[in-house]
């Protein structure tokens, strides 16, 4: 009898695998970092060549001591970063130029012809999304503008890297996408859940380049056995990363929020069978379509989130370990007025300025790492108030409480924080693989391992807010200050 499902998780930072039995305890796990390069100031760039060859890996890490074997999966879900674009050359089945991460902002010329003309109301009153480089298809219109010696148009394909994946897994057999990443290209209608073709032709791109659309939870294609070590697995879910952090939280209903601490920051609320179009520049988005029936949301995205984090690891070396941060913060009672704006990109909602760079505000000489780092920190709960705030608008709601995941959310510090700002518990799961979670409940689903029944309310930890009103208010009208001046800058 069939035992296990597999989720392959593959993200900006690394390509994971994890192994879920039938009661959804994780098994096994296996990881492999992936590069990312930088060009020119602003670029984010990666080889989809790596990502796949990092996906090979991690499922062969997954066999290794034969506890596990492949004829014990029953199905193989794929959650992925999203807006990451991939053109390759079908024929050969190698890429026309590196893989343009959703964080790259080397598109914003091309975002630039569109603003401020009757073309950017259409796109967005279609799309739900914002004019932004954060999408796919000024990634797509670039590559085509700018790598020489294309193949001919006939023979390109578009994908974002869910669809990537399976089109390598499958040998080049199945040329598909779901719902929710479709729903990142700025080229999908989600009142249709078609690629419209008055986008294709705003952006000028051939629909041949576009892949088919399927259901999130659906079997759409077996794994080439050669990649499988000679077994045939239904690849049976395809989501977006943040969609499947929201259906392994279990936010099943309208109103239900939950908030990701990835590379960048995702806060997503549950707004049932109907799509908000934002007056407050969220986007709204497809959580998922299961036989079927839809269910949208509406997405805050935060472009640096974690990644300031490394940053301050990795580029200013304050710490060797980013478990280090939350006995440091709380080493001081507060930042001694450091602010930081992690604009490294940009600033994504509400704010969607990609041409405004980082900052920190309020230095002094009694300013040390521990003030930094605090502040680091505290930036992350901010830039989620900016968001919670302009969702309580879109929904006319107040929200009671947010579920948390992410490798952040292990910061006690972060999220005692979190909920003292937004002044609302907040929530983490003891799971701490929601994302994977997700993939995997979605595979199952499609393939039998699992009911709705079965995706119950885990255990959790409960963060209560102590700070008063008005010392909130004090902090984050600083916040908003910071913010401004960054802008301006």
């Amino acid at each position: 009898m069939k035992k296990y499902i597999i989720a392959i998780d593959q993200g900006t930072t690394s390509t994971r695998a994890i192994v879920f039995d039938r009661n959804q305890n994780i098994v096994k796990i296996a990881q492999k970092e992936i590069k990312n390069s930088f060009p020119e100031p602003g670029w984010v760039e990666q080889d989809a060549n790596e990502i796949w060859l990092s996906t090979l890996s991690v499922l062969a890490q997954l066999f290794q001591g034969h506890d596990i074997k492949p004829q014990d999966v029953m199905s193989i879900g794929i959650t992925n970063q999203r807006e990451t674009t991939v053109v390759w050359d079908k024929t050969t089945g190698l890429p026309v130029y590196n893989a343009i991460v959703w964080q790259s902002r080397q598109t914003a010329s091309i975002i630039d012809r569109y603003r401020n003309t009757p073309k950017e109301k259409v796109i967005k009153e279609k799309t739900g999304l914002v004019l932004d480089p954060y999408f796919s298809a000024s990634k797509i219109r670039w590559i085509l503008e700018n790598v020489e010696n294309l193949p001919p148009v006939e023979n390109l394909l578009f994908g974002t890297i869910d669809t990537w994946l399976v089109w390598k897994m499958t040998n080049g057999a199945v040329h598909v996408t779901d719902v929710t990443n479709a729903s990142r290209t700025l080229l999908f209608n989600i009142h249709t859940l078609e690629f419209d073709n008055e986008l294709l032709q705003i952006f000028d791109i051939p629909k041949s380049m576009l892949p088919n659309i399927v259901d999130t939870s659906d079997v759409i294609g077996n794994i080439d056995p050669m990649f499988f070590f000679n077994y045939s697995c239904p690849i049976g879910a395809i989501v977006g990363d943040q969609q499947a952090a929201l259906f392994g939280q279990s936010c099943f209903d309208r109103g239900d929020v939950k908030n990701t601490y990835g590379t960048g920051g995702f806060l997503l609320i549950n707004t049932g069978e109907e799509p908000i179009i934002s007056k407050y520049g969220l986007l709204s988005t497809v959580a998922w379509r299961i036989n079927g029936k839809v269910n949208y949301a509406l997405e805050g995205s935060i472009f640096v989130s974690g990644s300031l984090i490394q940053w301050l690891r990795d580029g200013l070396k304050l710490f060797q370990d980013a478990s280090q941060t939350e006995e440091i913060a709380t080493s001081v009672d507060s930042c001694n007025g450091v602010m930081i704006i992690p604009a490294f990109t940009g600033l994504g909602a509400p704010y969607w300025n990609e041409k405004c760079k980082g900052a920190i505000f309020g230095l002094t000489r009694g300013t040390d790492i521990r003030h930094i780092v605090r502040a680091a920190l505290e930036s992350m709960a901010y830039q989620s108030k900016d968001l919670i705030i302009v969702m309580e608008e879109e929904l006319q709601e107040k929200i009671h409480e947010i579920k948390v995941d992410g490798g952040a959310s292990k910061n006690n510090f972060l999220l005692q924080f979190q909920s003292d700002i937004l002044e609302i518990p907040v929530i983490r799961s003891q799971f701490s693989e929601t994302t994977a979670l997700g993939a995997a409940r979605l595979a199952g689903l499609s393939t039998g391992m699992y009911t709705m029944d079965d995706f119950k309310e885990v255990e959790t930890t409960r963060f209560m807010p102590k700070r008063t009103h008005e010392s909130v208010e004090k902090l984050y009208d600083d916040w908003k200050r910071a913010v401004k001046s960054c802008m301006s800058y």
